[in-house]
């Protein structure tokens, strides 16, 4: 939230950008002279360039890469929540940063979070907790979370059957120590627990003409690298450098050339480290 406000505060600042928000965007396309957008309500917006920052199910994506436009499901789901700790038994453990633990089939990462006054105070702060388990996919397909081998949607916690909580409640009371297994626990309580099935994709190309990819639309790593947030701060730094120099006097196409060259085979690795990862955890072979 603090991030995301003060990107929103650079963006109202700034008089050369337009935001349009709850605007959806149908489709891309360009010609020799300019890029544009057509969204959902039949609107055009043309420019020199479109760039596509529009996550792991980028329609910019289709248009730069038409030959592997989805990013594939990588076998598993992590279940997500965010308790306060005036709602655990006890905070006598409360971590000094993020805390990782396996158990068997299943990983848990744990970090402490200001509370949502921003305060961090004891008592008034929460904790955020993310379980990996590869154990649920058959769920992810019931509800449509994923269709063949691609991610669609996150399970809400109306998506989650009864007797899923209830097992994830007595799997947590096996695994996990305090204040992880707590948190969990109220999380299940309150039924405030997100299934987020994890993509990956590995780039082949990030740019096609005037169409360029960054963030997400660009490159799913798994949550364990991370790295995704950087790499998409990376990759707007590279883009905005190119474009800039290409004013000097190369073509639109040539500008974003040099930003592919630049970031292509760093956001390649990236993912395909992270790929280790999933494969290991889920028993895939390469």
């Amino acid at each position: 939230m603090a991030v995301h406000a003060r990107l929103r505060a650079a963006v109202d600042a700034d008089p050369y950008i337009e935001l349009r928000p709850h605007t959806t965007v149908r489709s891309v396309g360009q010609d020799a002279h300019s890029a544009w957008v057509i969204t959902s309500d039949d609107q055009t917006f043309r420019g020199d360039v479109v760039i596509g920052a529009d996550g792991h199910r980028s329609v910019v994506r289709g248009s730069v890469s038409p030959e592997k436009p989805d990013a594939t499901f990588a076998g598993y789901l992590i279940w997500l929540g965010l308790a306060d700790e005036s709602a655990l038994a006890s905070s006598r453990h409360w971590p000094r940063d993020v805390d990782i633990f396996s158990a068997g089939d299943d990983y848990l990462l744990g970090y402490p979070l200001p509370g949502s006054d921003g305060s961090v105070a004891p008592g008034s702060r929460q904790i955020g907790w993310a379980w990996y388990d590869a154990s649920h996919n058959d769920l992810l397909r019931e509800k449509g979370s994923v269709v063949g081998n691609v991610v669609r949607h996150a399970l809400t916690s109306a998506d989650i059957p009864e007797a899923t909580f209830r097992k994830l409640a007595t799997k947590a009371k096996d695994l996990w120590p305090a204040p992880w297994c707590d948190a969990i626990l109220d999380c299940i309580k309150r039924r405030a627990v997100l299934g987020t099935p994890i993509a990956e994709y590995v780039p082949d190309r990030l740019v096609n003409g005037r169409l360029a990819l960054v963030g997400d639309a660009a490159h799913v790593p798994t949550p364990m690298t991370g790295s995704g947030f950087s790499a998409s701060l990376y990759d707007a730094e590279a883009v905005a450098e190119s474009v800039a120099a290409g004013v000097r006097g190369s073509t639109v196409a040539q500008a974003l050339g040099g930003y592919e060259r630049k970031r292509l085979s760093s956001v390649r690795g990236m993912v395909q480290s992270g790929q280790q990862f999933s494969r290991s955890f889920t028993g895939r072979a390469a």
